[in-house]
């Protein structure tokens, strides 16, 4: 097969046949299928990439997989509408009111595939240690054979799509390429917004530029191994799945889900678990962090990373509008955080993605108005409500629900079925939309060398004991808030109200090796930043109550207060500058939180004594949680670094100094 410089060619399920196609559209025609069922001589292996180039490592998956039609995807306009074309033809999407939502459209998964698939994920080091206790192991030849049988003629009767995208902007000094195979149309159409798939991308996967390859099937031939043909369904999947990393040789496997990060490879399986693996290797940081740039009332610009678990507000900062007179916010990320230290010590950012795929419920002009701006067009919707007009509705967008919708399953839906438990967007819906789309987003955003970052910020969703905010006191200490970020369970239908689920650096279900290593890592990166220029780290916590259960603080908008305190001790460090009359900040068993007066709440309508609770450390409950860390910590064995542990001993020491307190 010859990659050329017109992607379009097509091949049959013999792939050393080819045709190139018109420059000016993609083609739905081909060459003739070989015979269903058909097999080179031998039994199909599981090809790997190395030593491959990328047409004969293609060339190696379809003879495996045994697809009608090999089609390579260049990113054009014309690529995107055949797409689009062919899904609504079958089905899988449906357009949206032109003028309500233009160049909009609804997907509806099938019931059975609507989010990760964490059970069936896979680190597949050579070691079951290196993959650590956090992550499903399973030996790579054993894998690897499992996966050979799952693949097999899996997709006999479909046509395999083949997309080189770029991680980060093509040919940055971060930025790193893949190639994506995939039997789904929605998986392809969706890696063109989430990822960078260009004319320029493909010449230099032509040219042999390192990739990390990625093989996706929804795992249901429509012809069967003696010929028999069934007809297909508007979101095909089966009900086995793998989601597998090889973190050693680079590679990507995912089978029988046609869903989020299950079938977007670029994203969770690259961008997180093999590159946070890479990035071990290499000596950076593939980090489940936003990334914004905060501008001071004097046009100083910050650059802030920030790490939240699920449900903790992530986008909302994300996309914040401040309501501080002469403060800006602007995006540059939304999700995953690419940062490695420059000649010069100092730590660089990108966003390696193209697109956002947010959750949608939730997301409304109360909490988010810049996300809502941002999908008034050309937007992927996947399992969110459709309204009678033509548009789209979920749980949050507007305070009162209509009168009728559809709901994600395709049933009529009014108001009684949500007061009844039936919400009308699946809780996982999802909207995928390009992040030039933004109103906030940066217009740098995409620098090919990244941003300086300034501060990194972990948070969590706790109801007691974090404070609102909180500054390291040193890069070590850092790590520590990082690896013992936890969220504290809000409802008894989720664990024992108050229990903690651990999730550190928001990276749990992400890390690509052992998380312990993660942290040694972290503090490994640390040793070779300048220390003039290494950025602060804090600890956020929006979400802390009061002995009533009401929050203490008002959040969204008003967060940027935060960050303005943030911004201006990473100010202050820098200049030297320290009144001691009127000292920023105030020292606590947990690190350092605002002086008096510090923080401005000017105009807020805060309790009387909601400061000193969002403030408060209490020792007890903090050493009831120094036990519960060194029980979390004692799951990862010697592999936890001594300078975390000599960390909780510090912690721990604080909290008996009554000086303190």
């Amino acid at each position: 097969m010859t990659l050329t410089a017109d992607p379009r060619s097509r091949t049959t399920a013999n792939p050393r046949r080819t045709r190139n196609l018109p420059a000016d559209r993609p083609s739905s025609g081909g060459t003739t299928p070989a015979p269903a069922g058909r097999r080179p001589a031998g039994t199909p292996t599981l090809p790997a990439a190395a030593g491959l180039t990328a047409t004969a490592w293609v060339e190696a998956v379809a003879e495996l997989t045994r697809p009608d039609d090999v089609v390579w995807v260049d990113g054009t306009d014309a690529w995107r509408r055949t797409l689009i074309e062919t899904m609504v033809t079958t089905g899988t999407l449906i357009p949206l009111d032109p003028e309500l939502r233009p160049g909009s459209y609804l997907a509806r998964s099938a019931p059975s595939d609507v989010a990760r698939v964490e059970s069936r994920t896979f680190i597949c080091s050579e070691r079951e240690d290196g993959a650590g206790p956090t992550n499903n192991w399973r030996e790579p030849a054993v894998m690897r054979a499992e996966l050979r049988g799952a693949f097999d003629g899996s997709m006999r009767g479909r046509t395999m799509y083949v997309v080189p995208f770029s991680m980060g902007p093509v040919g940055g000094a971060l930025s790193k390429l893949g190639v994506q195979v995939t039997d789904s149309p929605y998986a392809a159409l969706s890696m063109l917004t989430m990822t960078r798939v260009s004319p320029e991308v493909l010449r230099r996967v032509a040219a042999g530029e390192d990739f990390v390859p990625c093989v996706h099937s929804v795992g249901a031939p429509l012809v069967a191994a003696d010929g028999t043909r069934t007809d297909d369904v508007p979101w095909p999947c089966n009900d086995l799945k793998y989601i597998v990393q090889f973190p050693q040789s680079r590679e990507i496997w995912s089978y029988g889900s046609g869903y989020g990060g299950n079938a977007l490879l670029g994203k969770k399986c690259f961008a997180l678990r093999i590159a946070s693996a890479m990035a071990r290797d290499e000596g950076w940081l593939a980090e489940h962090m936003l990334l914004i740039r905060v501008t001071t009332p004097e046009g100083r610009p910050f650059h802030v990373a920030a790490a939240f678990p699920s449900a903790c507000g992530k986008t909302n900062l994300a996309m914040l509008q401040p309501t501080l007179p002469g403060w800006k916010v602007e995006t540059l990320g939304d999700d995953i955080v690419w940062m490695k230290p420059d000649a010069d010590g100092r730590l660089r950012a990108i966003n390696p993605e193209a697109g956002f795929f947010g959750v949608a419920p939730g997301t409304g002009a109360s909490t988010n108005p810049v996300a809502v701006e941002t999908l008034r067009k050309n937007v992927i919707f996947t399992n969110v409500a459709l309204t009678d007009d033509g548009d789209v509705w979920w749980e949050g967008l507007t305070p009162e629900a209509p009168d009728h919708l559809v709901d994600w399953q395709g049933n009529d839906w009014t108001p009684a079925d949500g007061a009844a438990g039936r919400p009308a967007a699946h809780p996982n819906s999802r909207f995928t939309v390009a992040a030039a789309q933004c109103p906030t987003i940066a217009d740098d955003w995409e620098t090919p060398d990244g941003v300086p970052v300034d501060a990194i910020v972990f948070g969590g969703r706790r109801a007691t004991n974090v404070p609102l905010v909180a500054q390291a006191y040193s890069w070590a200490h850092g790590v520590f808030l990082g690896a013992t970020v936890s969220s504290e369970r809000t409802a008894a239908a989720e664990g024992k109200v108050g229990e903690l689920r651990r999730d550190p650096f928001a990276m749990l279900p992400f890390a690509g090796y052992n998380m312990a290593d993660h942290w040694a890592h972290w503090l490994s990166v640390g040793d070779v930043l300048a220390p003039e220029t290494r950025p602060q780290v804090f600890q956020v916590n929006w979400f802390r109550r009061a002995a009533d259960g009401s929050f203490l603080w008002p959040g969204f908008g008003e967060n940027a207060r935060v960050l303005a305190w943030m911004v201006r001790q990473v100010e202050q460090r820098r200049s030297g500058g320290h009144d001691p009359a009127h000292p920023s900040a105030r020292p606590t068993a947990v690190g350092l939180v605002p002086g008096d007066g510090a923080l401005d709440v000017d105009g807020l309508d805060l309790a009387d004594d909601a400061l000193d609770e969002l403030f408060a450390v209490d020792p007890a409950r903090w050493k009831a949680e120094c036990d519960l860390t060194d029980e979390f910590f004692a799951t990862f064995g010697e592999r936890v670094p001594a300078v975390l542990r000599d960390q909780l001993r510090h912690l721990r020491d604080r909290l008996d100094d009554e000086r303190l307190s």
